[in-house]
């Protein structure tokens, strides 16, 4: 992912507030020589206090194909993407240009979280980390902790496999018109005010929040 001096987060504190609401991303795994790397959709709890840069934990189903690969190797990458939008050409327009020369673009926030995995197949430390999982998701309640040999999970133990992932690395990045002039990011934001967009909203706050205004 290439980011440019204006995409790159003010600073940590960034990348992990705006990490700590999303909890959805896909993670590839590199595949056999010739092969394409195994990319998963999943669910995850990141948990910032443990490490230099956090961990994360999930689980999957045994059957799942990639875990052969994961086994071989252990280095993976967590990719998490939203407040994604599309911007149209002429709210990119130069000032004194005419408004069909600009340049329509795409805005997104994204982190990649460089991981070490570790297969967790323990019965009580899957419970664990299930747990763990339903606390980040669930936190009013209203499940019973999963337990191993105990009623009501109990027995579904042994149908997944645990994930913890050390977070190792991060590169992160916020697109949202960091280059353009104080007068292009204003139409910009209006723009989007008034489209109203299913991520306009998001995405108008990131793009006023980094201007600092």
């Amino acid at each position: 992912m290439l980011v440019h001096p204006w995409d790159a987060p003010q600073d940590d504190a960034e990348w992990r507030r705006w990490l700590s609401v999303h909890d959805f991303g896909h993670l590839a795994v590199n595949g056999p020589p010739g092969e394409p790397p195994h990319v998963q959709p999943l669910h995850f709890a990141y948990d910032a206090g443990r490490g230099e840069y956090g961990e994360v934990v999930t689980h999957l189903a045994r059957p799942n194909p990639l875990w052969p690969a994961l086994e071989a190797d252990p280095v993976v990458l967590l990719s998490v993407v939203d407040d994604y939008v599309y911007v149209p050409g002429p709210w990119q327009a130069d000032p004194d240009g005419p408004p069909e020369h600009g340049v329509p673009t795409s805005f997104y926030a994204a982190v990649q979280l460089r991981c070490h995995a570790r297969v967790v197949d323990d019965q009580a430390e899957k419970a664990g980390l299930l747990d763990r999982q339903v606390g980040h998701f669930q936190p009013e309640g209203g499940s019973a902790p999963a337990a191993a040999g105990e009623a009501p999970y109990g027995r579904l133990l042994s149908g997944i496999r645990g994930l913890r992932l050390e977070v190792t690395g991060v590169r992160a990045k916020f697109k949202y018109a960091g280059k353009r002039s104080e007068e292009v990011r204003d139409r910009i934001a209006a723009g989007l005010a008034g489209r109203g967009g299913p991520r306009d909203a998001a995405a108008r706050g990131h793009l006023v929040r980094r201007s600092g205004r």
